[in-house]
């Protein structure tokens, strides 16, 4: 039977597994012939001990052995042992080991090899000697003196004769272990043949390579994780995306250097499609899907895109967005005014007229000379101005802080605090849309020379504890998260930005919600978000 590559793979591991239980077979019938060999030296070493020490205990032999002069009796004393024992030969030789008497007249007067035998010093001794097993018994007279040697042999089995010395355990064990062995084999077959779904060898491997070229040809990230959060396989573009070390493969998502909205995720303690998270600067959006078969969870596949560019778009048409709002709120704002002042000249009340413009005109310039005096950034600057209009339509009043001063700034920093103090005012807003009373927004810009601070309190309900995280890791707004409703990313943006710049953002409750973000005048690449 060929058990080469050609052939199912059921049946070269069937195959490989009769090998083996064909080299068992050999191994029992070796330990069968060994064990028959130690059973045969046993028995008959001491049976041929017992016949030479008849022969050294008859009293014609110790006196033909002390009388040289008639020692002819010694050939018959010799034969009738070894036909009466069944022995192969009984020697009798002289204390200088010439032999005096044998069946075989060849070995008359040669010399008896004795080899390790202790027979010249008065000891019996059992042994084996030119495949002989042989038993050595010295001829004492009364004196302890050595007469002669009494040498009674007998040849050992060979190979195969051993394990026919005892047909019937070495076929007891020889079938045992072939009906156990094939046994084994058959089943080790069926159970790798179905674990292995039925495919064949070059099916798998066929599936390997195709998996491989999808893995590392699509442009979207996969990652797949066993039952126990184990990375199994992950591509280049998922590795890139997650910023995982080469070596991630076998890691548990416990062991990654990841933030928790992440773990939540990959773990599925987060579920529902698109969940968005925020990686190593970049937007991404994920979607697991958990694997199972036969009602046994196998483990989950994550796939990921990045969004960064996509998130960047929309948040610049949201501010565009939030222009025009702003554009509209003013116009609506004007036309309501010169409404009033219209119908204040139509009815002739000119001095309430004169007195209207007056104030409207006071309350619009004391505002932009308060953003002018304390803030010196034209876009920071711009952008406050547009958001007092936005929330006036709103019903809700916006002030500087006493404490507020900021200058000139580079473009970049001008940017983000544009990006932050956007998003901070807007949630805010979000906040108290549709609240009753005298609602009201706080922003406070306080430069040194390492940082700069922005807090904006408002007058809302402030944001519950348990959610004082959340609503950064996982891109809540705070209406949103008290509602229940979906999820923003102005807050997240807003951490992002902070992070990226080595900075930080908080918020804590005092009669509403203070948000508190620091940016660093320089930025300190270190701290950058993973």
């Amino acid at each position: 039977m060929a058990v080469g590559g050609k052939g199912s793979l059921a049946r070269q591991l069937l195959g490989w597994q009769l090998v083996i239980v064909f080299a068992l077979l050999g191994c029992v019938t070796g330990f069968s012939v060994m064990q028959s060999n130690k059973t045969f030296t046993d028995s008959e070493g001491r049976k041929l001990l017992s016949v030479a020490e008849n022969v050294a205990a008859t009293p014609g032999v110790r006196v033909s052995l002390a009388h040289p002069v008639n020692r002819d009796p010694l050939a018959s004393f010799a034969e009738g042992a070894r036909s009466l024992s069944g022995a192969d030969y009984v020697v009798i030789a002289d204390p200088s080991k010439r032999v005096l008497a044998s069946q075989d007249p060849s070995q008359l007067r040669t010399t008896l090899t004795l080899g390790e035998s202790t027979v010249s010093h008065g000891r019996s001794w059992v042994g084996v000697l030119d495949d002989s097993l042989v038993a050595h018994v010295p001829v004492l007279d009364d004196g302890g003196d050595v007469l002669g040697i009494v040498a009674a042999g007998k040849a050992t089995p060979g190979f195969f004769e051993g394990a026919a010395n005892r047909p019937s355990d070495a076929l007891a064990l020889i079938g045992i272990a072939t009906v156990l062995g094939v046994a084994g084999s058959l089943f080790l077959s069926w159970r790798v043949k179905r674990q292995t779904l039925g495919l064949e060898p070059r099916e798998i491997t066929g599936l390997v390579e195709h998996r491989e070229a999808l893995l590392h040809g699509i442009k979207e990230g996969v990652l797949g994780l066993d039952q126990h959060h184990r990375i199994t396989l992950v591509n280049d573009h998922a590795s890139e995306l997650l910023a995982l070390p080469e070596d991630s493969v076998g890691t548990g998502v416990d062991d990654l250097d990841v933030n928790e909205r992440l773990r939540d995720v990959l773990t599925g303690k987060a579920s529902g499609a698109d969940q968005i998270v925020l990686r190593a600067g970049r937007v991404l959006v994920m979607n697991r899907m958990p694997i199972a078969r036969e009602g046994r969870e196998l483990g989950s596949v994550v796939t990921l895109r990045d969004r960064t560019e996509l998130i960047a778009l929309r948040e610049e048409l949201a501010a565009a967005s939030r222009t025009t709002d702003t554009l509209r709120a003013q116009a609506h704002e004007f036309t309501n005014r010169l409404h009033t002042i219209a119908g204040l000249i139509e009815l002739g009340e000119y001095d309430e007229a004169r007195s209207y413009v007056n104030l409207v005109s006071r309350a619009h310039d004391e505002w932009h000379e308060q953003v002018s005096a304390r803030i010196s950034d034209p876009a920071v600057a711009a952008l406050l101005i547009a958001k007092a209009s936005l929330a006036a339509e709103q019903g809700v009043g916006m002030r500087l802080t006493d404490e507020s001063t900021l200058g000139d700034v580079a473009e970049q920093l001008s940017a983000d605090l544009v990006t932050v103090v956007g998003n901070l005012v807007d949630n805010a807003l979000d906040a108290l849309r549709g609240a009753d009373g005298d609602n009201w927004i706080e922003v406070g810009i306080v430069a040194d020379a390492a940082a700069i601070s922005v807090v904006v309190r408002d007058s809302g309900p402030g944001v519950a504890p348990e959610l004082a995280t959340e609503v950064f890791a996982h891109g809540f707004t705070t209406k949103t998260a008290e509602r229940g409703g979906s999820r923003g990313l102005g807050l997240a943006l807003t951490r992002q930005t902070c992070r990226r710049r080595g900075g930080t953002v908080d918020v804590h409750n005092a009669d509403g919600a203070v948000f508190t973000a620091v940016l660093p005048i320089v930025p300190v690449r270190a701290k950058v978000s993973r």
